[in-house]
């Protein structure tokens, strides 16, 4: 129980910044400093990476005690327990978008304070001072519904809002799936683990061909100043909601077909090797 919590608070803390990094577009735009917001985000993401890097050892323990267990209902109760870091992943995501009002303020001011630094650490360091602490409490926002309204799908490539869908979902259950197969043939689960990427592969090919393009291109847009900026806030709002979405249904819909996939992938592997 207390392994499953802590795989559950990373993937809550993974799906938090990812989501909160959104906003990064809209601060971009907003100070006319997209290089530095497009740096931002691969700083803060930093959180994700560092998350992965505790949470991927306590999954992989979860798995051999799955494994040594030997009887059916282990594998069923290990199903259930990627169904909890699934839905941890959701309630991350739901977090991330309502302390986008608060992010959007938060990196806008350390934006600017990066430009006049030229220093991440410096403005890190200014940020921490007592004296900035009202600062804080200041940029603190609830989400209101007259947000929403600035908020419209028809500016929007269709193909962009369904792929970000589908990416959001893969990325979530992907290293999951490969787990769950090597547990199903534990014989050869390091093929299987190593697999993954014929699942995560599929949606970076979509994100890099597809949803990153067309959501730069608005941003570049809206910087320019030949769209408006409310186009840049529907996409981060649809960015977010497929995350949202994505976790919450379109993952767990997904989580067993896609194990079976790397499960058969492993099998033909085998066989040929062997």
């Amino acid at each position: 129980m207390n392994a499953i919590l802590i795989v559950c608070f990373f993937t809550f803390l993974i799906h938090v910044t990812e989501t909160m990094a959104y906003t990064l577009r809209l601060a971009g735009t907003r100070t006319g400093r997209i290089a530095i917001a497009l740096s931002f985000v691969t700083s803060t993401l930093l959180v994700s990476r560092l998350s992965n890097m505790f949470q991927a050892p306590i999954l992989g323990a979860l798995v051999d005690g799955a494994i040594l267990a030997g009887h059916p209902g282990a594998i069923d109760g290990l199903i259930m327990q990627f169904r909890w870091v699934i839905f941890s992943a959701f309630l991350g995501a739901a977090v991330g978008m309502l302390l986008t009002p608060t992010c959007i303020t938060l990196f806008t001011a350390a934006i600017r304070s990066f430009a006049k630094t030229g220093s991440l650490p410096k403005t890190a360091i200014m940020a921490l001072r007592p004296r900035h602490f009202a600062g804080w409490r200041q940029a603190i926002r609830v989400p209101r519904w007259s947000m929403l309204k600035k908020v419209s799908i028809a500016t929007l490539p269709k193909t962009f809002l369904v792929l970000n869908l589908l990416v959001a979902s893969i990325y979530t259950i992907g290293v999951l799936c490969a787990l769950l197969a090597g547990a199903l043939a534990p014989e050869f689960r390091s093929t299987a683990i190593n697999l993954s990427g014929i699942v995560n592969g599929l949606a970076t090919i979509m994100f890099t061909l597809f949803v990153d393009p067309a959501g730069a291109r608005i941003t570049d847009e809206v910087a320019r100043g030949t769209r408006p900026e409310k186009d840049i806030l529907s996409v981060v709002f649809f960015l977010q909601m497929g995350r949202l979405l994505g976790t919450l249904i379109i993952a767990q819909l997904l989580l067993m077909p896609c194990t079976h996939y790397i499960l058969k992938v492993t099998l033909w592997l085998a066989d040929k090797a062997i």
